[in-house]
């Protein structure tokens, strides 16, 4: 699911965040709803990560029957209606991630327009484990590039790795995407801040379903003993480090990239890529059984953020969910450089992630040493 990212979140005056709305309004924009459920670290406090749990892993997992994962609410359908300064327009219900309108925001964080950090470029190999399946030769040819929104087909390990993320905001239930990546505690999970984090709470009962269909689980359920986010998502939840990630805890004395194998990173590789976008949207038209797709060459979003933009339809429930670069549709594997974030309410059809920077490298390597 992709949000209507928020253009004001991390303006530093009253007056700045007044410009903003005005100049929001005075383009006719008005922005949808974040899917946003960041995990960041909050400025000033040493605190970069939460327990995302409120039991043990084994009585998180079992919370989560087949019934309430199907029934689980895209996380932009529940904000959109959330009350406070931060209130959600329901057009981002059509929309994975959203731009939330802040006006009036007072918060001390480094303005969304705030370029992410760049430095050396650096990639990470995908690891498979030996169950990692390959496309089947009976599948249908893929017509994969360019590609607005379908159902993958191709198989390969990003059926694998990819999987939906469930939670719960508020006291409801919940869900985003996420994806496992190759690290050293063979247990991390990539997905957006919103996905962990919003509005000042970390959600509970977080956990990751890697392969899921129709509510089955078949690489098992896998409960977060820890989150995590950028520190400009936790602080202010800032939509250019939309950015969270998860350790989960063993599942029947086994780590998660021991099961499902980790999809490889990329670190500051620039813009204007041809990339691959995958997710779990379960707004209308998708309902969430299945793993869709767009794929394209991206741009560099010219309104009012630094991320990508990408041609693509995926609703509600698709935020969090991995872009890859240099990705290979024989064996499904790639390089991470991006999640589904965003999108603008006058701009139907194109979804945004964060620039991978400096920023989020040391989010993963935080992540893969916890």
């Amino acid at each position: 699911m992709r949000r209507n990212v928020s253009t004001s979140p991390g303006t530093r005056r009253r007056g700045a965040s007044r410009a903003v709305a005005c100049a929001l309004t005075a383009a006719g924009a008005l922005l949808v709803s974040a899917l946003q459920t960041g995990a960041a670290r909050a400025a000033g406090t040493d605190a970069a990560s939460t327990s995302a749990r409120t039991g043990t892993p084994s009585s998180v997992a079992d919370f989560w029957t087949a019934e309430r994962m199907r029934e689980a609410t895209p996380l932009d359908l529940l904000s959109a209606g959330a009350d406070g300064p931060t209130k959600r327009s329901a057009a981002a219900a059509k929309q994975p991630a959203s731009a939330e309108k802040r006006s009036g925001s007072t918060r001390n964080a480094t303005p969304a327009t705030s370029p992410a950090r760049r430095g050396s470029e650096r990639t990470v190999r995908p690891t498979l484990p030996a169950t990692t399946t390959s496309t089947p030769a009976s599948a249908p040819a893929l017509k994969s590039f360019p590609q607005a929104g379908a159902a993958w087909t191709g198989g390969g390990a990003v059926t694998n790795t990819a999987g939906r993320v469930f939670f719960t905001y508020q006291g409801r239930t919940a869900s985003c995407s996420g994806n496992a990546v190759t690290s050293a505690n063979k247990s991390t999970v990539l997905t957006a801040g919103h996905c962990v984090k919003l509005n000042g709470a970390w959600h509970g009962d977080w956990v990751f379903v890697p392969g899921y269909h129709d509510g089955q689980a078949p690489y098992g359920k896998w409960a977060a003993a820890k989150t995590l986010a950028t520190p400009q998502w936790t602080a202010s939840e800032n939509i250019n480090y939309d950015i969270g990630a998860a350790v989960v805890a063993p599942v029947g004395g086994q780590r998660l990239t021991d099961v499902v194998g980790g999809q490889g990173l990329a670190f500051n590789t620039g813009y204007n890529k041809p990339m691959y976008a995958f997710g779990y949207p379960a707004a209308a038209p998708y309902d969430g059984s299945k793993l869709i797709y767009c794929s394209g060459n991206t741009i560099k979003d010219p309104l009012f953020s630094t991320d990508h933009g990408l041609s693509c339809n995926m609703t509600g429930g698709s935020s969090g969910g991995p872009w890859f670069t240099s990705f290979d549709e024989a064996s499904g594997t790639g390089l991470q450089s991006s999640v589904n974030s965003f999108g603008y309410t006058f701009l139907p059809n194109t979804m945004f992630g964060p620039y991978f920077g400096d920023d989020a490298e040391n989010l993963y390597d935080e992540a893969q040493s916890s």
